[in-house]
């Protein structure tokens, strides 16, 4: 995890200009250190009468010593300014040596995007043969071509925008770091790359702007037809989990006690057991192969201070099975309260159900971070994959069904993925998400709809495929009770009073006269609750204007229990009352919890 700002082709005329943007860009990174504490770097490129200024602050994940950024070939020519892990760095090094043999400068994984970009290797090829998560701006001072990209799922978030003053087009991994630079700016769209020529403004961004992520599940109109196989699913999982424990630095496992947390904890603690008894060492001396470390939270009774939250109680049950050094935590009401201005400006969002679950996540990781822990893995993107959320249990059939997988999967990063990476890079933790990996999601998009829909009759309840797929008997990944428990989402597994307490003190804050007005003050995305309105206008007293409210996508309050706005349209009761919970699915919520309590 790392925050990158790049200021490209800005007029300046002489010494006094150049440094008065070195010092502009320098002052303007410190609003994103928090990504990267570690070290802070400045890379400057001149092309006719064009300054361009790379900045990057860093965490140090892999090569804690010589990996500092921003990164540049062996003439100095080529820089890169990045926020990545590439798993396969190995061997993307093996294949480009066979043709353009080159010497690495650092131990850094992401180095080699430099070597590939040198060897003359296209924006799409490059960007297509990385594995894993990144956003990057690299430029050839030169030949004064920029090269910008985001990953496939948008996990590494990074915006773009426009200063007419000097006609410079500006990259930052988050809003903060460029709303006051720029007239205007935007979203990076993931799975894209642009490149263009130093001087040519934005309408050189968008000329150059190309999608590369284009699997054929995207297409809406696609129907996949695959059949479940299970030992693709589960070893395809166990894969994407073991390339993201790639680290020089210690690690741990965010543990909800639900399903998907809690899979990823179990594979990665098999794993590093697995690399203990094969005598496997850190090349780094600094850290040893361990007992893997567990984190999670939940909010103590505002009035008794037991501990009711659904989500400590599993997870305790989890770490004791899978064998993790488990640590929980708990907040109160008022902590959460507290927190919340500084989690709206952190998350650089006013959508409820990111906020909801962004507090907790949020106070968690500065818990990770004082205990010295810099990486986390954690179970994002299973519940869009797998049609997880309940409200699936409505989808009327199978190309319904999948579509809103797909709707969803689209969307993440404007929600969970935004909502992750944000809230623990806010305390400077990097966050990893192995459900989100190219290759697991080519399984398991493929998969025929059929396979993943819910069917009472049969018990098939959400997820089904996926737990079958680690359903073993003989040498159990997880406890029965968790392996087949119900969604809950995080802002309700966390204690189920948190979201109506949240709404009472939303309520105590904007009175009934406040949302007569509510469109007039808010003609996009018009908040339709209290709640909605006072997250609102936190979010807009730190990010005033238009272009801050349009990063996120209109109607996003035409929503039940995180549906889109298409699958609204699948129950009579969700057009009456739409709320972002997961318990506003009531009579699924119920109904399930009857047959777990075996009633």
């Amino acid at each position: 995890m790392c925050g990158i700002l790049a200021i490209i082709g800005a007029l300046t005329n002489g010494d006094r200009d150049e440094h008065n943007l070195r010092a502009l860009i320098v002052d303007m990174a410190k609003e994103i250190r928090h990504r990267g504490p570690d070290w802070s770097g400045v890379y400057v490129s001149h092309f006719e009468n064009y300054t361009s200024i790379l900045a990057h602050e860093r965490l140090a994940i892999v090569d804690p010593v010589g990996g500092a950024q921003p990164l540049t070939s062996s003439n100095q020519k080529i820089a890169l300014s990045t926020n990545a892990e590439i798993y396969n760095h190995e061997k993307l090094k093996q294949e480009l040596a066979e043709t353009h043999p080159f010497k690495l400068k650092t131990g850094s994984d992401c180095e080699i995007i430099v070597h590939m970009f040198e060897s003359g290797k296209s924006g799409v090829d490059l960007a297509r043969s990385l594995d894993g998560p990144h956003a990057y701006v690299m430029i050839n001072s030169e030949t004064g071509i920029v090269l910008a990209g985001r990953d496939h799922m948008g996990i590494m978030p990074m915006y773009w925008g426009y200063r007419r003053k000097d006609n410079a087009v500006v990259f930052c991994s988050e809003m903060k770091g460029l709303h006051t630079l720029c007239d205007e700016f935007w979203i990076f769209e993931p799975g894209s790359i642009t490149q263009f020529k130093v001087g040519s403004g934005p309408d050189g961004v968008r000329a150059g702007m190309k999608r590369y992520y284009n699997p054929i599940w995207w297409d809406l109109s696609f129907l996949p037809s695959n059949p479940a196989d299970l030992s693709k699913i589960r070893n395809t999982l166990e894969m994407a989990v073991n390339k993201r424990l790639m680290a020089d630095v210690p690690f741990g496992v965010l543990l909800s006690g639900g399903l998907d947390s809690s899979l990823i904890a179990s594979l990665a603690v098999r794993e590093m057991d697995k690399r203990i008894k094969q005598g496997i060492q850190h090349k780094n001396a600094f850290i040893a192969l361990e007992k893997l470390h567990s984190f999670t939270i939940g909010m103590a009774h505002p009035e008794t201070g037991e501990v009711t939250s659904p989500d400590i109680l599993c997870a305790r049950e989890v770490a004791k099975f899978i064998g993790t050094v488990h640590h929980e935590f708990n907040y109160t009401i008022q902590e959460g309260i507290d927190a919340i201005p500084h989690v709206i400006k952190s998350l650089e969002t006013y959508d409820i159900t990111t906020i909801r679950a962004g507090i907790p996540m949020y106070l968690l990781a500065r818990r990770i971070k004082a205990m010295g822990i810099k990486m986390i893995l954690s179970g994002e993107g299973a519940d869009e994959v797998f049609g997880g959320y309940l409200y699936f249990h409505k989808a009327p059939n199978p190309s319904e069904f999948h579509q809103e997988t797909v709707r969803k999967v689209q969307g993440l990063h404007y929600y969970d993925v935004q909502r992750a990476n944000k809230a623990m890079a806010a305390a400077g933790v990097e966050v990893r998400v192995p459900f989100l990996d190219k290759q697991f999601l080519d399984v398991a998009m493929m998969l025929d709809p059929k396979e993943k829909m819910i069917n009472e009759s049969t018990q098939n309840i959400e997820k089904y495929v996926l737990r079958k797929a680690f359903d073993d008997s003989k040498n159990p990944f997880l406890p029965e009770s968790v392996l087949w428990r119900q969604k809950e989402q995080f802002s309700d597994g966390v204690g189920y009073q948190w979201i109506d307490l949240l709404k009472e003190h939303a309520n105590s804050m904007i009175s009934d006269s406040d949302m007569t007005g509510v469109e007039a003050e808010f003609a996009y995305n018009t908040p339709r609750s209290k709640e909605g309105l006072y997250y609102r206008r936190i979010f807009n007293s730190v990010f005033p204007g238009k272009h801050a409210a349009l990063t996120l996508p209109a109607n996003i309050a035409s929503t039940v229990a995180c549906s889109t706005p298409k699958a609204i349209e699948w129950d009579e009761a969700f057009k009456q009352s739409q709320d972002p919970s997961g318990l506003s699915v009531i009579d699924v919520h119920a109904k399930r919890r009857k047959l777990n309590n075996g009633n």
